[in-house]
């Protein structure tokens, strides 16, 4: 199924996101056949657990931070460097935080920017191909939030968007309280024409009311989306109708949390600020090659 949102290319900025962990190994008792090796265990390739005092910046070998606008989503927020709107709060988190203010008259595309907020990716500090990639945080609320989780081609730089590819293992947006989606943005099938789903809570749950697990598992030719352990959509090449499948290559991960745009639009007078995107951790590991059931 295509996006339900007409989202535009998200320009690389500086950057930030993600992290990694868990070993899976295969017990003596898995019934595997004399013979036939047990499956290779994962490795984890990057963690990120946000231990640290409170008010500490991200772990700058990790993480870089982006700054500046973004017109091509028509978002309203500027990202600000250092430790102002992404923190550490002292009990094993990341807050990324989004303010209706402007300290330092930072320019928008619209003009004086009303919001700030922060935006981090890897970078040229961590790449990976294939996996399980995860996030474990608790979004925003609120008319206007866009909260992601999500990784680009680390090819960008030259071969440009979309062709560079982009895995979005979570967004949600303010409007939609109980639903997240995960997208491919690719050449032919991206912005509005991406390929992908939504998944929701059951009995009107809300995902800024607890931390929930985000992730994919990525191989050749396939990418699965789960929530909380829960698998809701896998794509492989047959979805893409003959275009180009671009994510037999390197990624690097990003975290951010937009405020307003043309997917979400824009905060009203039910929008309350401060509002933040708590991580709890980010893990990538290798393929966990399990044995089938």
């Amino acid at each position: 199924m295509t996006s339900p949102h007409p989202r535009l290319p998200r320009r690389l900025l500086f950057s930030a996101i993600c992290a990694l962990s868990a070993l899976a190994l295969v017990p003596a008792s898995s019934g595997l056949a004399a013979g036939v090796p047990a499956p290779r265990a994962a490795a984890a390739t990057f963690t990120d657990d946000f231990d640290g005092p409170a008010g500490a910046a991200v772990d700058g070998a990790k993480w870089q931070i982006e700054t500046g606008d973004n017109v091509n989503n028509h978002e309203r927020q500027y990202y600000t460097a250092g430790n102002s709107n992404a923190a550490l709060d002292g009990q094993g988190h990341l807050v990324i935080t989004a303010r209706r203010e402007n300290p330092n008259n930072y320019q928008c595309w619209y003009g004086t920017c009303e919001y700030t907020s922060a935006r981090l990716n890897t970078s040229g500090k961590f790449t990976q191909t294939y996996g399980h990639v995860e996030a474990r945080m608790k979004v925003p609320r609120g008319q206007g939030m866009w909260p992601a989780f999500w990784m680009l081609g680390d090819d960008i730089g030259q071969v440009g968007w979309p062709n560079s590819g982009e895995i979005d293992v979570m967004e949600n947006v303010g409007f939609e309280p109980s639903t997240v989606h995960g997208t491919l943005h690719g050449p032919g099938y991206s912005g509005s024409g991406g390929i992908g789903a939504a998944y929701t809570l059951p009995n009107g749950q809300a995902f800024a009311d607890d931390f929930h697990t985000f992730a994919v598992d990525w191989a050749p030719g396939s990418v699965t989306w789960s929530v909380d352990g829960n698998v809701y959509q896998r794509r492989t090449p047959a979805d893409l109708g003959g275009n180009t499948w671009v994510f037999d290559k390197p990624f690097f991960l990003i975290l951010n949390l937009a405020v307003g745009g043309y997917w979400p639009g824009d905060p009203d007078g039910s929008t309350s600020f401060p509002q933040q995107l708590v991580v709890d951790h980010v893990r990538v590991t290798t393929s966990d090659l399990r044995p089938p059931a």
